[in-house]
């Protein structure tokens, strides 16, 4: 029987057949040429790390750090470095709070942001390795009441899906519903109203998605999330700074504040509640704890010689599941993306795992880990993302690799995250009509407007002007007449931050009372129309 044959009796699907061709392929080639797998491993760097270079990067980061301290002018940071399972570096640098003189030093814990969805992942990778739960386990095995729009796609979407973002749920879906004051299970449960694009073929960011996932896992657990990473990550690590629990970080007397930036200076305006999206965003952390994380990572589940998550139950995690970022032209490198890590190949030829979190209200933070060279690095700051804890890690990653920082990180970045913090909404920049059409009677548009996703909006009269409530918030929107049946709100939130300017506009019935409204702000899945009861 030929080959081919074999092949064929085997029935062997696409996939194993590619596989065996590989396989096939190599076997043949290193018959021909046996040098040819031992001279270009995949392993393989273009840029080899001289000796004393990896030094050399960490004595400068005193340096590098006051620099990005001076252009950013944010009030502090926190950085740690691991190096071959040790920390080597751990310092603080500015104040916990402007206008205060506390200050930050390696165990200042602080809001981590969406360095939690890492965290998240590895917690989920000790699962696997103890057989609770494997990457490709639906969500609805031990998550029966959660559903998508989709009934295949509910029943077929797995954790790993969740966690790589390619679930086919819209980008940052439930982040709106955060916004307007609802729990995590609320979230998760409407979640089934967003439209959907196909499973596995888009790579869509989402914090309620992974947060699904996460809770699956702490089902099939038994515990809640916040307990399962406390006891099978944070507790084993030594992490004694660290909780998945918002009332813990308000609790520690050495915190780091919140700042956002007004005018010039930042100042600590906000405070960031983000108990409902945890395993994505939920974390606080020091500088120290995230260190000892760092080398368990490094060291493939190891930590000073015990294996806490075995090293093929974390392998899936930090290794590329998902392009993220597909090549802008031929000759630039991809982003990918693996279970809650971010994986990349650097110009040194080297693999790259990294992660940034950001709170528009007051967090940038960044971890950075090349694991050829043994060497994590990690940043934290307090206040709004503007690059500065990017940059002090690409800064340092470009010493590591290159003994020479290529480019003006700060820079760069700080135009790559203006986004994050610009205003949103269609009247951003615009100014009102020079002679707008009169509005109806106030009257007419008071009432409750009804939507399956956002829930009950509420339209006041109050001292002459109209006021919004949506969501559970407590906070009323004071609306400002526009154009006709157009009026402005200035919302202000996560994703809705300070200059925010959007319409609400309104649809008059026969008998001259509003019978519809739609919030532009909250229509970017085209579920901002409200009804009236």
């Amino acid at each position: 029987m030929t080959w081919r044959e074999s092949v064929a009796a085997l029935r062997l699907t696409k996939r194993a057949v590619a596989t065996e061709l590989v396989a096939f392929y190599f076997l043949w080639a290193s018959a021909l040429t046996p040098s040819l797998a031992e001279t270009s491993p995949p392993q393989t760097a273009g840029v080899p790390i001289s000796a004393g270079q990896i030094d050399s990067a960490i004595v400068s980061l005193d340096a590098l750090a006051a620099d990005i301290m001076k252009k950013s002018g944010i009030p502090g940071m926190a950085v740690a470095v691991v190096r071959d399972g040790k920390t080597v570096y751990a310092k603080g640098f500015g104040v916990r709070k402007m206008g205060e003189s506390q200050t930050i030093d390696a165990d200042t814990v602080f809001q981590i942001a969406s360095l939690s969805k890492s965290l998240a992942a590895s917690v989920v990778a000790h699962q696997v390795g103890a057989g609770i739960v494997h990457w490709n386990t639906p969500l609805v095995t031990h998550l029966p009441w959660f559903k998508l729009m989709d009934p295949w796609v509910t029943q077929h979407v797995t954790i790993g899906d969740m966690f790589s973002h390619r679930s086919g749920l819209p980008e940052h879906a439930g982040d709106d519903l955060e916004d307007l004051g609802y729990d995590r299970r609320t979230v998760l449960e409407r979640l089934r109203l967003l439209p959907l694009r196909g499973l596995r073929n888009v790579y869509a960011y989402t914090n309620f998605g992974l947060t699904a996932a996460a809770e699956a896992v702490a089902a099939a657990s038994g515990k809640d999330w916040e307990s399962l990473s406390e006891d099978v990550l944070y507790r084993p690590l030594g992490m004694t700074a660290t909780s998945s629990r918002f009332a813990d970080f308000k609790k520690r007397s050495n915190r780091a504040v919140g700042h956002v930036k007004i005018g010039e200076t930042f100042q600590p305006k906000y405070q960031r509640l983000p108990d409902a999206q945890s395993p994505a965003g939920g974390v606080s952390s020091s500088a120290n704890d995230l260190a000892r994380w760092m080398a368990l990572v490094l060291q493939h589940g190891t930590f000073e010689g015990g294996q806490i998550i075995p090293g093929d139950a974390l392998l899936p995690a930090v290794t590329g599941e998902v392009i993220s970022s597909h090549s802008s032209t031929v000759d630039a490198r991809p982003s990918l993306y693996g279970y809650g890590f971010g994986v990349g190949i650097t110009p040194a030829g080297r693999m790259m795992i990294s992660h940034s979190g950001a709170f528009a209200l007051g967090a940038g933070t960044h971890y950075a880990m090349i694991p050829s060279a043994g060497v994590g690095i990690v940043v934290l700051t307090n206040a709004e993302p503007n690059g500065a804890a990017e940059a002090l890690g690409a800064s340092f990653t470009d010493l590591v690799q290159f003994g020479m920082v290529t480019r003006d990180w700060f820079a760069a970045y700080t135009a790559a995250m203006a986004e994050l913090v610009a205003p949103t909404g269609d009247l951003v920049g615009k100014s009102p009509p020079a002679t707008p059409a009169p509005a109806a009677k106030l009257s007419s548009y008071v009432g409750t407007y009804a939507n399956p996703y956002f829930g009950n909006a509420e339209i006041a009269e109050v001292s002459g002007h109209l006021e919004l409530k949506i969501g559970v918030s407590d906070r009323p929107c004071v609306l400002t007449h526009w154009d006709g049946n157009v009026f402005s709100v200035s919302p202000s939130s996560e994703n809705q931050t300070d200059g925010s300017l959007s319409s609400i506009t309104f649809k008059q019935a026969g008998n001259g009372t509003a019978r519809a409204l739609t919030i532009e702000y909250l229509d970017g899945n085209g579920l901002g129309l409200f009804l009236r009861r």
